[in-house]
């Protein structure tokens, strides 16, 4: 019975997402001012992907079909922010942290870039959910990979040298990071 309860709901969420695709598809074809207001929102603004998958997740469920078939022995990472002095550097702020320090993620996010930045050094940056793009610079020893997407407090890597960059930028534009440290 559970097994099908369980195909049951994948083909569910299945069927809903090809339901509002072809709504939103029919809508757009039909009515060229739409079609020409989307495309413009699409193409010239930057869409925050880590939303979109927070409000699906919250309100359809989990976007991965065999979800239920994770390893759930998988090791828990649950750790704060935690530094011993913070000094601006550069867009953001460069954080005096422990030996081995191992970084956390600040919010749900999408990692949409890792590698090298100059400045930074190895660099992870994370679309969060709430439309902020998060860098964490001089990082070794990442933890995630291009397109993860990251809980709260996920691990992303290990501060280099007892150093840690953060940026914080919005539609392109830096933002202050004392909001968010």
């Amino acid at each position: 019975m559970k097994n099908n309860n369980f195909w049951f709901n994948q083909i569910t969420k299945i069927c809903f997402c090809i339901i509002i695709t072809l709504t939103v598809l029919i809508i757009l074809k039909s009515k060229p001012s739409l079609k020409s207001a989307f495309y413009k929102e699409v193409y010239e603004k930057n869409i925050s992907f880590a939303t979109i998958n927070s409000l699906y997740k919250k309100y359809i469920g989990s976007s991965v079909l065999f979800d239920s078939f994770k390893d759930s022995t998988k090791s828990v990472f649950n750790n704060k922010l935690s530094y011993k002095q913070s000094n601006k550097y550069l867009d953001g702020v460069k954080l005096t942290v422990d030996d081995n320090y191992l970084i956390p993620a600040l919010e749900n996010g999408l990692v949409i870039f890792i590698g090298q930045k100059e400045g930074y050094g190895n660099t992870v940056i994370v679309q969060q959910s709430n439309g902020i793009d998060v860098w964490y610079g001089n990082i070794k020893n990442v933890a995630v990979k291009l397109y993860d997407y990251i809980d709260k407090s996920s691990f992303i890597g290990e501060a280099e040298d007892n150093y840690l960059f953060l940026v914080f930028k919005k539609d392109g534009g830096v933002v202050n990071y004392q909001d968010f440290i």
